[in-house]
């Protein structure tokens, strides 16, 4: 079991004090100490900016954020959610993901729930990423599409867009470019990332491992192994349970794990 993360995280910033999860994706499940019970948390959200189907619209910019004493629910694009109890969660996270048919954006917004006991937690489309990190984010969790056995590029994204009548969530640049220009890290950020895959026989190939690998590459201490969440074919949807799953992961990630 990985040890607690000290009470005081860069710049002062208190860091959640949740014990290690356990488990092969360490996101399965988690225990309170009796010790540690944390007062109860009011979680807000605050949606950035309005979403639009339209190809050309932005995507959403989700900000949740904690105050105590109590509520019991945040607010994740308008859907209210369980919120976690969290003592003094002042660590702010950011998730980025990359999307073709809306399967893996639904994995990022049930990340972010499961998130909630950070202190702020920010949902954004790839396209809308920042080439460099605030200095106030502990946390980065990146996730796209598994495209021709790693992440996509603007021949797959071409594909893809022929195979549905729908536009594309992400119509223009991808994780793999994003990752091209992303500044390194200098403010002790810890990375998680995922994917979505068709499970279809044993096909090789993962993009959550190679967002994983170019994290660390740009010095981002990985905090978990990466994960994938199954779809049914190519447009989706996702596999039963696959939504809830990704909630369990992300309550299992704490700013101060290494893996």
């Amino acid at each position: 079991m990985a040890k607690v993360p000290s009470e005081q995280g860069p710049a002062g910033r208190p860091r959640a004090l949740w014990p290690a999860a356990r488990g092969d994706e360490r996101g399965s499940r988690h225990e309170w100490s009796a010790s540690r019970q944390p007062p109860p948390v009011r979680a807000r959200v605050e949606v950035i900016d309005a979403f639009s189907a339209r190809a050309d619209a932005d995507e959403p910019v989700t900000r949740a954020t904690t105050s105590t004493p109590p509520a019991t629910t945040a607010v994740v694009h308008g859907e209210r959610v369980p919120a976690r109890g969290e003592e003094s969660a002042m660590a702010r996270a950011l998730v980025v993901y990359e999307s073709m048919f809306g399967n893996t954006r639904t994995v990022a917004e049930a990340v972010a729930e499961g998130l909630t006991g950070f202190g702020d937690v920010e949902v954004v489309e790839v396209s809308h990423a920042p080439d460099t990190l605030p200095d106030d984010v502990e946390l980065l969790v990146v996730g796209a599409p598994t495209h021709a056995f790693g992440l996509s590029r603007p021949s797959t994204r071409t594909s893809a867009a022929e195979q549905t009548a729908s536009p594309l969530v992400s119509p223009g640049r991808g994780v793999r470019e994003w990752l091209d220009v992303l500044a390194h890290n200098v403010n002790g950020t810890v990375a998680v990332a995922f994917d979505t895959r068709v499970k279809v026989g044993i096909l090789p190939g993962s993009a959550a491992k190679l967002i994983a690998k170019r994290l660390r590459k740009l010095g981002f201490p990985p905090a978990t192994p990466p994960k994938t969440f199954w779809v049914t074919g190519t447009t989706g949807p996702l596999r039963e349970r696959q939504r809830d799953e990704a909630v369990e992961w992300a309550r299992g990630i704490t700013v101060g794990s290494r893996w």
